[in-house]
């Protein structure tokens, strides 16, 4: 016969296994536990970076609120056990304003904070984020949101910057131009996926429209930039647009480098173009790295 009485919830969780809590011998006041991680002792490395990975949290972007994955992490001396996991938090909840701006003054002010509360001599972090935008139709003007994937880096040392990159993906259509040189009809095109790593100077100024002028660098290279609406007419204006410029993964990804060469607030760069090949069943890519 069940000895729990099963209208009651604890009658029912004691029915599933549930049992009483052990009069347990260790302290319960914070300021009697072992702390282990302040162990001070020759751990034989120091690390060059411990925290967290994954972790969302609400971002401001341009004026639209959406979700951002960071990465945050300090160094970690050699005569150190660990760190601190709950003060990485605490860093980035003090600049909480009805999420977080991302933008890299605020991401610098969070690292100084979490440097200074770690005692550690530098701090990182990468936020992955959706920036989103105003695209307009290019016949009919229809105004609809566009994306972009955004990855903001930056390490702080001893309240310096000292790195300082935003990382750019977007899509474009690109065009064959050996499948239109050598075909009866028209010529096969696909999507390909355009990827941009630009490397700032680190104390120094950006323009308000850095990622604009960075994005237009990357689609108006390609055959036709995508849109989020097309009507007839726009459908003509980009399938006729690709026909004229024609791209190779090698084209683009020079064309997008002769750009970003001329943007003088950018230090070097890392280009990927890749296409999701619509007569293969492989892709085709490119890499380019450049220092100025």
């Amino acid at each position: 016969m069940d000895q729990y009485n099963l209208n009651t919830r604890e009658g029912r969780w004691k029915h599933f296994g549930s049992v009483d809590p052990i009069k347990g011998t260790k302290p319960t006041e914070k300021e009697k536990m072992t702390d282990l991680q302040s162990s001070k002792k020759d751990f034989l490395f120091e690390i060059d970076h411990v925290g967290i990975k994954n972790l969302t949290y609400p971002v401001r972007l341009d004026g639209y609120q959406t979700a951002g994955t960071f990465s945050l992490s300090t160094h970690l001396a050699k005569d150190e056990k660990g760190i601190n996991m709950s003060r990485i938090l605490e860093s980035v909840e003090a600049h909480y304003d009805n999420g977080l701006a991302l933008d890299f003054e605020t991401l610098k002010a969070v690292l100084v904070t979490l440097q200074t509360v770690m005692h550690q001599k530098d701090a990182t972090v990468d936020v992955d984020a959706k920036w989103f935008f105003d695209r307009f139709s290019p016949v009919t003007n229809l105004r609809a949101i566009g994306h972009a994937d955004t990855r903001f880096s930056m390490t702080v040392e001893d309240e310096t910057t000292v790195n300082k990159s935003l990382t750019l993906t977007a899509m474009v259509t690109t065009l064959c131009p050996c499948s239109k040189e050598i075909s009866e009809y028209s010529a096969h095109n696909q999507r390909g996926i355009v990827t941009v790593k630009a490397d700032f100077a680190p104390e120094g100024e950006l323009p308000e429209d850095f990622k604009e002028r960075i994005l237009e660098a990357m689609e108006v290279n390609a055959s036709s930039m995508l849109y989020p609406i097309l009507k007839r007419t726009d459908e003509k204006s980009v399938t006729e647009r690709a026909y004229e410029n024609p791209r190779f993964v090698e084209d683009l990804l020079r064309l997008i480098a002769a750009d970003l060469v001329e943007l003088d607030f950018i230090e070097g760069f890392t280009i990927e173009c890749r296409n999701e090949e619509s007569i293969h069943q492989h892709d085709a890519f490119a890499r380019l790295t450049y220092k100025k």
